[in-house]
C-alpha cells in the first residue's frame, strides 16, 4: 500500500499548502451566510423549537464539507489533466482502488477539516448542543465519501474547467443549496416536500443536524439507510469507471 499512501501524502498536502485558499476561504463563506441569515431571520424565525441561527450552524456545517471535498478530488484530477501531469500517476503500478481511495479520503479530510473550522467560527452565534455525536462523525464521514468520489466521477468525464464548473454549478450547488441548509421541508408546499426527499443531500443534512438537536425532518436511522445506499451506488461507479481506463488511460 506504499502507492496508497505517497498518493493520499501527495493530495493532502496539495490542498493543506493552498490552506488559505482551500480551507480558510470556504470557512469565511460559511460564516458570511450565518451573518447575514441569522441577522435578518434569527429574530423571527424558530425550527422544529430550535433558535435559527442555531438550527442554521449545523447545516452551513454539512454543505461545507460537501461542497469541498467535492471540490478537492475534481479540481485535483481536472488540473493533472490539463497540465498533463496524470500521466506520472497513471505509470506507477497503483492499482484503481488505491487510487479512488486516496483521492477520496483526501477530500474527505478537508471536507472534515473545513466544516470543522466552520463550527468552531460559528458555534459562538448560538448554543449547540450534542445529542448524538456518533449521528454527527456518521454523516459528515459518508458524506465526505460521496462527494469525494463525485468529484472524482467529474474529474474523469471533464476535458477542461467550464465543462467541470458546469458540474459543479448545475448539479452540485443545486443539491446542497436545496436540501434544507436554510430551512425545514416541512415549510414547503406539499409538492416540494416530496420533490426534496428525492435529493439525497437533503438526508445528509437532516441527518446530520439530527445529532445536534436530536430533532429531524425524516427518522435517521432512514437518512443513514439512503445516505449508505448513495455512497456504495457511487463509489461502484467510480470504481467501474476508473476500472476501465475512461478518459484518463484511454
Amino acid at each position: 500500500m506504499i502507492g496508497f499512501r505517497t498518493l493520499l501524502y501527495k493530495e493532502a498536502l496539495r490542498f493543506w499548502k493552498v490552506g488559505f485558499q482551500t480551507v480558510a476561504a470556504p470557512v469565511l463563506t460559511a460564516l458570511l451566510y450565518l451573518l447575514i441569515f441569522s441577522h435578518v431571520l434569527d429574530a423571527h424565525v424558530q425550527v422544529n423549537n430550535v433558535r435559527y441561527a442555531a438550527f442554521l450552524i449545523p447545516g452551513l456545517v454539512m454543505m461545507s464539507v460537501l461542497q469541498n471535498a467535492f471540490a478537492n478530488s475534481s479540481s485535483s484530477l481536472i488540473q493533472s489533466k490539463v497540465m498533463g501531469s496524470v500521466v506520472f500517476i497513471l505509470l506507477p503500478p497503483l492499482s484503481y482502488v488505491e487510487f479512488y481511495l486516496a483521492y477520496m479520503i483526501a477530500a474527505m479530510l478537508r471536507g472534515l477539516m473545513v466544516g470543522f473550522g466552520v463550527l468552531a467560527v460559528t458555534g459562538w452565534f448560538a448554543p449547540l448542543t450534542f445529542v448524538a455525536p456518533g449521528w454527527i462523525l456518521a454523516f459528515a464521514i459518508i458524506g465526505g465519501g460521496i462527494m469525494g468520489s463525485l468529484g472524482i466521477v467529474a474529474g474523469i468525464w471533464a476535458d477542461k474547467f467550464d465543462q467541470l464548473a458546469g458540474f459543479q454549478n448545475f448539479l452540485i450547488m443545486p443539491l446542497t443549496m436545496l436540501s434544507g441548509v436554510f430551512y425545514s421541508i416541512h415549510s414547503l408546499p406539499v409538492f416540494w416536500q416530496e420533490v426534496s426527499r428525492f435529493n439525497p443531500v437533503f438526508y445528509m443534512i437532516d441527518g446530520f443536524r439530527y445529532g445536534f438537536f436530536g430533532v429531524s425532518d425524516v427518522p435517521p436511522g432512514i437518512s443513514l439507510a439512503v445516505v449508505a445506499v448513495s455512497f456504495l451506488v457511487v463509489a461502484l461507479t467510480t470504481l467501474t469507471m476508473l476500472r476501465s481506463g475512461y478518459k484518463l488511460r484511454y
